[in-house]
């Protein structure tokens, strides 16, 4: 065989792959999925961080199996059939290697806060009202989690043995929509001083940012205690 033919039949590289690919590879980590419980799934749990992986549902478990990261096994339910996706060696070692990159800088889109930012475009009441569906939807998030959790706490989890890993990220969704719902609150109540979106009137926003220097300063230089091991 010349050269130039082994260049030919040269397999392509490997394709790159998503932080999405990576997070249908932990879910087939856990255990074996249709695709129909993967999106069941990802709503569940993934959705509160990582809300695209939905959108790309039916197409990265197949681009797995096609990169050798999952295979796909077809079955049948009464005369249904149903394709069940699983993790291969591969995908494991894929995986565990993903774990150790660097990640990427924290995102997260929110309109409603968009609106707010652009208040002084509109009126009081669009301000207000804005402000009231940031609260609504808060308090709605929150209610789902503590659903979850007290699932979690009544033994009624499909993974027990993943407990520990669902309270670490648990509090820091928590904190999260809190934060949102006290902050939309608050926000709420300093309309009050306000004429309108671009006039605040006597309210004092200097002090407001002055204070989240001073807070945040203090707590920049508060260490983490190390580890006890």
């Amino acid at each position: 065989m010349s050269i130039c033919s082994m260049a030919l039949t040269k397999p392509p590289p490997p394709r790159p792959r998503s932080t999405t690919s990576y997070a249908i590879l932990g879910l087939l980590s856990v255990r074996s999925w249709t695709t129909y419980e993967l999106a069941k799934q990802v709503r569940r749990s993934l959705n509160w961080f990582w809300p695209r992986a939905e959108r790309k549902l039916y197409d990265e478990p197949k681009a797995l199996v096609s990169d050798g990261l999952a295979t796909a096994r077809r079955e049948y339910t009464g005369q249904r059939p149903r394709t069940v996706y699983d993790i291969t060696a591969a995908g494991r070692d894929a995986l565990r290697r993903w774990l150790d990159e660097p990640s990427a800088p924290r995102t997260g889109d929110f309109e409603a806060m968009l609106k707010v930012f652009f208040a002084d475009a509109g009126s009081l009441a669009q301000l207000a009202a804005t402000l009231d569906e940031i609260e609504a939807g808060a308090a709605e998030r929150l209610g789902e989690l503590v659903t979850m959790t007290e699932q979690g706490l009544a033994g009624t989890t499909d993974f027990p043995e993943r407990l520990h890993i669902s309270a670490l990220t648990l509090r820091m969704q928590y904190e999260q929509e809190q934060a949102v719902l006290t902050w939309a609150r608050w926000a709420r109540k300093q309309l009050a001083d306000w004429r309108a979106t671009d006039d605040p009137g006597p309210w004092d926003h200097e002090g407001v940012r002055a204070d989240l220097v001073a807070g945040t300063r203090e707590l920049l230089a508060t260490q983490s205690p190390a580890p006890s091991r």
